[in-house]
């Protein structure tokens, strides 16, 4: 401070220490009206850049708010990086690939490192095999270990070979609990050129629901395991200064109402208005109405309304959750003073600057339920009923199973298990269930899956956990699980029912994404809700119910039970939180499973080089790991190699579920000495290439259109006229040389940030991806491969095209002519002679997405500046 006492320009006084910031009070402009999250990208400018790149892009930052819109790029440097084990395991291999690759070139290869701390989360394994039992954690985590041990070994051997890389224990809850309740800061102190600077805690994770942490203030987003490695190794992430679209939030939200029904509903008002690689912020009087927990049930979902980030800024409520889950006094008090100092402080009535802003009256939300295939299908609880009458199935015989049974009610880790209020929600529900005598129907496969360790203390000092377990919802784990796509198999009633012909299964989830396929690859169709509205249909076990009309089950003794009298009031749950939530509950019980003994009785190599094995079926060093891969840009003419519609998802380009045993890839797998009836999931194959290679696009509702009703993973090799694997194919077409791409609607690319769904299509060969559209993270890791997204231009699209096998497409793009948003001439050759012409552009973003292209895609960019010196 100065002598009068103020805070000096660029200093911050916080308890007994004296900081030095990046102070936004000091810029000349109008920051206070600018959105958070670009005051925050103004800080991080001001932090990392010098000279006249900082003084540009300040003046871009602060000219935006003239139009709520920049065509300007500037560099983003987070401070750390989150990953977990399915998206870290291919992007480590990457890294072991690559020191082989520096070795190689007779460099030191221990000389390879990230320069970010990376934490890794080992909770994308767990599948639900034991369920409705106490010891159902114990028997799940044994099954973990030895599915997936040769996996595990290789990412310990990283945490100790690798500096700066820390992988947490499976068992210690899932990345986004592990950082909201550990890892987050929101505001921390680091030292530069010997000074204590304070600084906002950013960061970028390869899952795309990062943006759970935008809840608590935190600036996050997701990115492909592909973008993530150019910023462990030090390059920033550019970014077009986003569009941020404003939110409004007013009144509260009514009695019963849950934070899940919110996000629900924001997801289906931000879909409707494409906000896809937006920035969201929210802001007005019902912000404050609403817990943090509840903020970052909301931010979850981004991914899910098309958003990079749905951000609530800092503010009590954000400094109360900080308390309750145990961080210090000091910590706290410098959150405060410094967002306070900063203008980094929300204030309810403040309205900022926004590209578009939209209102949602919180008091007008009621009970929701979003599907049955996309989570922006936003209904009303009790038009379930309506929906599946709507899908017209007619079973070939009755039997005792309901037409749409509940095969699956799972409590899910990721949206709403990180929020205790809505956990206790579904603990009431059980409790009054059990003292009615109510259960599941023996068909229905229950399961919790709680995000945090810490959620079995709290509920079991609230007495929920016995409720819980006596209607079937025992905790079977602490990982992602069946919202990830492993919920184990189907109960044999409804698995051998349907196929049988007689009923059409439904899953009931409190997760974020209910694909085709998704949670289970035998279920088409799968409703989001909230965790006691989960309850309240494993007990129906009838998914084609109206629980507004129709009673949820009867007693033993023949009443019928309304869902009314099992719901539980607000303050019931407010009640519970303040005597069952303890602050130390969350360090002592993350402390607990780190030590999990069978993680640490792993043997992993010590060695700054991993040793490879050739007999390996879920570890081997990829080809384009190498720095002789080069750029798939260019002239050339080529053949489609499948030609899709809209909404294809990173699942189905890539699936995370089990590999079923009568598949090409389980061949595959059994011919290398694995056993056909214990594959595990395609996610635990993410480190061996030639697994991913056949897995492409292995999915059954997947549809196409070059080949209809051809096998799971088939396409037509058109000049043969054979019907064949996808990846054969593509082997036939690399043989001959022969180009191929791959035509697709919108939203191409939609659901999870997986970089394998960019690296199988590397490996088939295919150059550009035409599309009418693409998701945000998808498009990224096109890039990250060096594969190039191209849109059609407005009114094309594969329907309208009236393509046909024979067809090829002439793409003009020689790497001069990739910049952001280029034209890029396309040419569909038709096979009767006829041409259609046309200008794609280039749905690349920044300079540094156009140079990737040019090198090749990220591994070949990155070889090429460590082995630059050699």
């Amino acid at each position: 401070m100065d002598e009068h006492g103020a805070e000096r320009p660029g200093w911050l006084r916080a308890g007994d220490r004296e900081l030095r910031i990046a102070d936004l009070r000091a810029v000349e402009g109008d920051v206070a009206h600018l959105p958070v999250v670009l005051r925050l990208l103004l800080e991080n400018v001001l932090r990392h850049q010098q000279g006249a790149e900082r003084d540009a892009s300040m003046a871009a930052l602060l000219a935006w708010a003239d139009h709520g819109a920049s065509e300007a790029e500037v560099a983003f440097q987070p401070g750390r990086v989150l990953m977990h084990d399915t998206t870290s395991t291919p992007a480590l291999v990457d890294i072991a690939a690559m020191r082989d690759a520096v070795a190689e070139a007779g460099g030191d290869p221990t000389s390879l490192n990230p320069v970010l701390p990376v934490d890794v989360s080992v909770d994308h394994s767990l599948a639900v095999e034991a369920y409705a039992r106490p010891d159902a954690p114990a028997l799940n985590m044994a099954h973990e270990i030895r599915r997936n041990a040769e996996r595990y070994r290789f990412l310990r051997w990283a945490a100790a070979s690798l500096r700066g890389v820390r992988v947490h224990a499976p068992g210690t809850g899932i990345m986004h609990t592990i950082n909201l309740e550990q890892l987050a800061t929101v505001v921390t102190v680091e030292e530069r050129e010997g000074e204590a600077w304070a600084v906002p805690d950013t960061l970028i994770g390869t899952d795309s629901h990062t943006p759970m942490v935008n809840g608590i203030g935190v600036l996050g987003w997701g990115v492909g395991g592909l973008e993530a490695q150019t910023v462990m190794f030090g390059m920033p992430t550019m970014l077009r200064i986003p569009d941020v679209v404003g939110v409004r939030l007013t009144g509260a939200l009514a009695p019963g109402v849950t934070a899940t029904d919110l996000a629900l509903t924001v997801t289906q008002r931000l879909r409707a208005l494409d906000v896809t690689g937006a920035f969201v912020e929210f802001f007005g009087p019902g912000v404050s109405t609403l817990r943090a927990d509840e903020r970052s049930v909301v931010a979850n979902m981004a991914p899910e309304y098309g958003a990079t980030i749905g951000f609530f800024p800092v503010d009590g409520e954000t400094l109360a959750y900080l308390r309750r889950t145990g961080r210090s006094d000091r910590a706290i008090a410098l959150v405060e003073a410094y967002c306070r100092r900063n203008l980094l402080w929300f204030e309810p009535d403040a309205v900022p600057r926004c590209t578009r802003s939209i209102e949602i009256d919180l008091s007008a939300i009621g009970l929701h339920i979003a599907g049955p295939r996309r989570p922006q299908d936003l209904r009303h609880f009790s038009e379930a009923a309506e929906v599946l009458r709507g899908e017209a199935f007619e079973p070939v015989v009755r039997s005792d199973l309901p037409e749409h049974p509940v095969a699956i009610a799972a409590i899910t880790s990721c949206t709403n298990t990180s929020d205790p209020g809505l956990l206790v929600a579904a603990g009431l529900v059980a409790r009054r269930a059990r003292a009615l005598g109510l259960k599941p129907a023996a068909w229905v496969k229950t399961s919790l899956s709680p995000g945090s360790p810490a959620a079995a203390a709290y509920l079991a000092r609230a007495g929920l956990l016995e409720d819980l377990s006596a209607v079937g919802f025992d905790i079977v784990g602490h990982g992602c699980a069946t919202c990830i796509g492993n919920p184990g198999p189907l109960p044999p009633q409804v698995r051998d029912a349907q196929a049988r012909g007689e009923c059409q299964g439904v899953a009931v989830l409190s997760g974020n994404r209910n694909f085709p396929g998704r949670v289970h690859p035998d279920l088409e169709l799968s409703f989001i809700m909230s965790p006691p509205l989960v309850i309240a249909f494993a007990l129906a076990g009838d998914a084609q119910v109206d629980l507004r009309a129709q009673p949820v089950a009867h007693t033993p003794e023949g009443r019928p039970v309304f869902l009314p009298e099992l719901w539980p009031t607000r303050e019931e749950v407010q009640a519970i939180l303040r005597d069952a939530v303890q602050p130390a509950d969350f360090a002592a019980r993350f402390a607990v499973a780190a030590a999990n003994p069978l993680w640490h009785q792993l043997d992993a190599p010590a060695s700054p080089l991993f040793p490879w094995d050739p007999k390996s079926t879920a570890l081997r060093r990829p080809p384009f790991a190498a720095a002789t891969e080069g750029s798939l840009l260019g002239e050339y003419t080529a053949w489609p190699l499948l030609v899709l519609g809209d909404d294809v998802t990173t699942d189905h380009i890539s699936p995370a579920s089990a590999i079923p045993p009568d598949s090409l890839v389980a061949d595959h797998l059994v011919a290398r000495g694995e056993k056909r009836d214990d594959l595990n999931v395609f996610a635990s194959r993410r480190g061996n290439w030639e697994v991913m290679l056949r897995a492409a696009f292995h999915s059954k509702t997947l549809r196409n259109r070059l080949a209809p009703g051809a096998p799971v993973a088939h396409t037509l090799h058109v000049p043969s006229g054979e019907v064949m694997p996808v990846w054969e194919a593509a082997r036939r077409y690399r043989d001959a040389g022969e180009s191929v791409v791959l035509v697709a609607g919108e939203r191409y690319g939609m659901g999870s940030s997986r970089d394998w769904a960019a690296k199988g299509q590397r490996l088939l060969g295919i150059r550009a991806v035409l599309a009418a559209g693409f998701e945000r993270i998808h498009r990224s890791n096109l890039i990250g491969m060096g594969i190039l997204p191209l849109l059609f231009p407005p009114g094309l699209h594969p329907d309208t095209l009236g393509l046909e096998a024979g067809d090829r497409w002439h793409v003009d793009a020689p790497a001069e002519a990739i910049a952001p948003r280029a034209a890029i001439r396309v040419r569909l050759l038709r096979k009767g002679g006829a041409e259609t012409v046309f200008e794609a552009t280039a749905a690349v973003e920044t300079q540094l997405e156009a140079g990737l292209l040019r090198y090749g895609g990220v591994i070949p960019s990155i070889l090429r500046r460590q082995l630059a010196p050699c």
